[in-house]
């Protein structure tokens, strides 16, 4: 099991949820926020501190945010699991799904 950072976070890139992650699992693309779900602890630290509450344990996700999983996972299909966001910096893409989407109001 794993956190998953859904929808709110998209064009806001808040980061507070990275300086909270123990285990620097929290990648940021170019529209938001991704949680590896390989190298999560499932600590949940990051879930409070995220001021738009996009973040989600994988078993409360709500329903219509339910695709944010496939997202979370998908990201890192081509990147594999580094060892750490820090080692990486920015990833200059996103998934499809958030990509797609018109810009977020926040």
């Amino acid at each position: 099991m794993t956190y998953i950072i859904t929808q709110s976070c998209v064009d806001l890139l808040d980061k507070t949820c990275i300086e909270e992650c123990p285990v620097d699992c929290i990648y940021e693309g170019e529209r938001m926020m991704y949680i590896h779900p390989d190298e999560c602890v499932d600590c949940g630290a990051c879930e409070p501190v995220c001021p738009v509450e996009a973040i989600y344990y994988e078993d409360d996700v709500p329903a219509q945010l339910k695709d944010y999983y496939r997202v979370n996972v998908d990201f890192f299909q081509n990147i594999g699991s580094p060892g750490g966001a820090s080692r990486v910096g920015k990833i200059h893409g996103d998934h499809p799904l958030v990509a797609s989407l018109p810009p977020q109001p926040h």
